[in-house]
């Protein structure tokens, strides 16, 4: 069941991106792991944060703003199980999601994001914080 985040929920998406992160993102540096997991819950406020809960236990979430899928993140233990594909329908169907930027060596998400039908609109060969992982611009 999709529904809204709260505050109260804060917590929990940090346990759903670090168990998503430390199983997708293994080309991430230990100390831009610690850099972005202190950044990531001040993005909270500027999104609008909707979550997928199965048997009453969070196990996803997403953020947009502007029609930009800005964070998709699954909890490990339900990575497959066609969680992230009923968040973006979602997110496509009701929030006008039409843009997502994701990171190049996350050969996983990009080809998640071109199965639901995005495609490769441009690339940056560093992160919105001057890192070094470069970020493909996907759009329907």
């Amino acid at each position: 069941m999709i529904r809204e985040i709260h505050e109260r929920d804060y917590p929990l998406l940090m346990k759903i991106w670090e168990s998503s992160v430390l199983n997708t993102h293994d080309f991430l540096k230990e100390e831009d792991f610690n850099y972005y997991k202190k950044e990531i819950p001040g993005y909270f406020e500027h999104v609008t944060l909707l979550g997928f809960e199965e048997n009453g236990t969070l196990v996803g979430f997403m953020g947009i703003a502007e029609g930009n899928l800005e964070m998709l993140f699954i909890h490990n233990d339900y990575r497959g199980k066609g969680v992230g594909k009923k968040l973006i329908q979602y997110g496509i169907n009701h929030l006008n999601v039409s843009k997502v930027d994701v990171n190049e060596q996350n050969a996983q998400a990009v080809g998640f994001y071109q199965y639901i039908g995005f495609r490769v609109l441009d690339r940056s060969a560093l992160d919105n914080q001057g890192k070094e992982y470069p970020i493909l611009h996907m759009g329907l």
